[in-house]
This record gives structure tokens, C-alpha cells and sequence, in this order.
């Protein structure tokens, strides 16, 4: 199985397109335990492609996640991202390569215990997500984090407002989920490696 990542970095399509491939591009230059996510809910089917296909491009091998869409996924070479609302892990893992990472998206006790068959869990919103300002949802905070990493079948990566200073905070983190703390960073490049030096992992 590849190396799990330490450090998601989630795209924000909202940035004018060149700005957020050189963010990515700089932000994977932190080193081989980044990751890109592709998410583009607002996207056509064909746009999608098109975008995921540039993603690919940019992480010239390295771990790229496609958000929801197997299909997707399968045409560039890509790993997995399920949402909380879409088939489990075991549903798809036939249909993906050998090899092929499947994360999956955690908000409760409920999605934890269903992550079975996962290779990794995005666990949110730990603090109040600095990409979605009207997010009005409750925060899971580092004990909530915790706790949900305790009914876990695999590691977790801490998502929603997470900074270098936070990751700190996060107990039991495998490691971190981004967007605008790295996407908006003035150095993309030393952001995304002050979030991997700051996590502390405690799950393996």
C-alpha cells in the first residue's frame, strides 16, 4: 500500500485556476507526505475531468485524492475521496486498482464506525473552517477529535480551521486537511511544510 499522506491540501476552485496550481505545486515541494484532494462540488462532469486531469499533471505521481467520483479517479490514475453521504469503502474497493488509497470523510460517531475498509479519515470540522465562514455547524475541538479517533478502523487527518499552531492541539492525529492555510499562504511551500513539522503523530 502507498505511504499514507500527512498533509491534505483540498482545492478551492474559487482561486483563479493559475494561482491554485502554483500554490499546489509549491505546497507539494514541502515534500512526498503532501497530497493534493480534488473538490469541485459546483463542477460539471466534464469540467471535473478536466480539472482532475491538471491536478494529475501537477502532482507528477505524487498522491492525488478525487473527491466522489470513481469514474474520475480511474481515468487519471487517481486515489479515492469518499463524502460522508456516498458509498463505504467497501463498495468501491473492487473496482479500484491495487493500490489505490481510499480516504473517507468523518463528522460523527455514526461515519466513524462506518469508515470500515478506509485507508485514511478526514475528521471534521475540529475548529470553525477558515474556507467557509458561514459554516455554523459545531465543532468537534480536540477532545471531540479524539474521541472519534478512538472509534476509528483507521488514521485520521484533522480538517476545519486547522493552522501549524493548532495541529499541535490535535490529539491522536495521523495528521492535517487544508485549504486556505495553505492555498492563501504568502510561501505555500513553507506553510505546507510548518503544518507537517507540527504534527506530532500519535497513530500509526
Amino acid at each position: 500500500m502507498p505511504a499514507l499522506p500527512r498533509l491534505v491540501v483540498i482545492t478551492d476552485w474559487r482561486l483563479p485556476r493559475a494561482r491554485l496550481l502554483t500554490a499546489l505545486e509549491r505546497a507539494l515541494e514541502a515534500g512526498p507526505e503532501v497530497a493534493v484532494q480534488h473538490r469541485h462540488p459546483e463542477a460539471s462532469g466534464r469540467m471535473f475531468l478536466e480539472e482532475a486531469r491538471l491536478l494529475a499533471e501537477v502532482c507528477r505521481g505524487r498522491a492525488l485524492f478525487v473527491n466522489g467520483r470513481l469514474d474520475v479517479a480511474l481515468l487519471v490514475g487517481a486515489h479515492l475521496h469518499l463524502p460522508a453521504a456516498g458509498p463505504s469503502p467497501g463498495d468501491v474497493r473492487p473496482f479500484l486498482p491495487e493500490g489505490r488509497l481510499v480516504s473517507v470523510a468523518v463528522h460523527d460517531a455514526r461515519e466513524a464506525e462506518d469508515a470500515v475498509g478506509a485507508d485514511l479519515a478526514l475528521v471534521s470540522p475540529v475548529f470553525s473552517p477558515g474556507s467557509k465562514p458561514g459554516d455554523t455547524r459545531d465543532t468537534l475541538g480536540p477532545h471531540g477529535f479524539r474521541r472519534l479517533v478512538d472509534r476509528l478502523p483507521c488514521p485520521a487527518l484533522a480538517l476545519g480551521g486547522m493552522t501549524a499552531e493548532r495541529a499541535r492541539e490535535v490529539p491522536g492525529a495521523w495528521g492535517v486537511a487544508v485549504i486556505s492555510a495553505v492555498l492563501e499562504a504568502e510561501d505555500p511551500r513553507a506553510a505546507a511544510r510548518a503544518l507537517l513539522d507540527a504534527c506530532t503523530p500519535q497513530q500509526a
